[in-house]
């Protein structure tokens, strides 16, 4: 069995990028299994896994640009930034114009505020420790880049639901995007989905399920790890 490379999942959704890690470990019965980027558990798509010697290479993958379709609700904000938290409606609708003329402040670089609810680290502990206990602190801004960012051509003409074509340096937050977006509206805004299409030359193309993997793993088929 193939003890070193890289393999290309797609994640399925409510699974966190470690609950993937650790399953896939176990079946494959690899020790040494590390991913390059991680997607929250109600995200799918490309999920970059390294295997053996290949976790020497987890900066290099991780610096990777990434690309989305992500699912954009206006109207709203949200603790999380995203549907799983407690949401507050606005009731407001925008119009595509408006949108789009919102979207053109989003692009190119920016610095952006990492939400409560994620890894980053401030005082030695992760933003979400914090905000599990009800606290909120001071983030510092981050400069991240924003490559594109477009409404897809099946938009609607108004409305709160709306898909972006998203692509990005490494290190940004979409959920964070989507809440500064819904900001710069003056409506709010929240996350409603989010598929990673790419990591890197790495496309969703290229991905198996778990199922798949999980199947030709019996066999001891180890032929999709690159």
């Amino acid at each position: 069995m193939i003890q070193n490379g890289v393999l290309l999942v797609n994640k399925p959704a409510g699974w966190t990028s470690h609950d993937v890690v650790a399953k896939l470990r176990g079946v494959l019965q690899i020790r040494k299994i590390g991913h390059a980027g991680t997607l929250d558990p109600m995200s799918t798509g490309v999920l970059v896994l390294l295997i053996g010697t290949a976790t020497k290479q987890a900066s290099q993958y991780e610096a990777d640009d990434k690309a989305y379709i992500a699912g954009l609700r206006l109207g709203y904000r949200s603790d999380t930034y995203d549907v799983t938290g407690e949401q507050t409606g606005v009731g407001a609708t925008v119009t595509r114009a408006a949108l789009e003329s919102a979207l053109a402040g989003f692009r190119g670089d920016i610095m952006q505020v990492p939400p409560m609810y994620s890894a980053v680290k401030v005082q030695g502990k992760k933003l979400y420790e914090y905000a599990r206990k009800g606290r909120e602190v001071e983030r510092e801004p981050r400069r991240v880049v924003i490559k594109r960012l477009e409404l897809t051509e099946t938009a609607p003409d108004s409305g709160q639901d709306w898909n972006l074509l998203i692509e990005c340096s490494k290190g940004t937050y979409v959920r964070s995007l989507c809440n500064d977006i819904g900001d710069a509206l003056g409506v709010g805004g929240v996350m409603s989905s989010l598929v990673r299409t790419r990591s890197g030359t790495f496309t969703l193309d290229e991905c198996h399920t778990l199922e798949e993997i999980i199947e030709n793993a019996k066999d001891g088929d180890c032929a999709w790890i690159l």
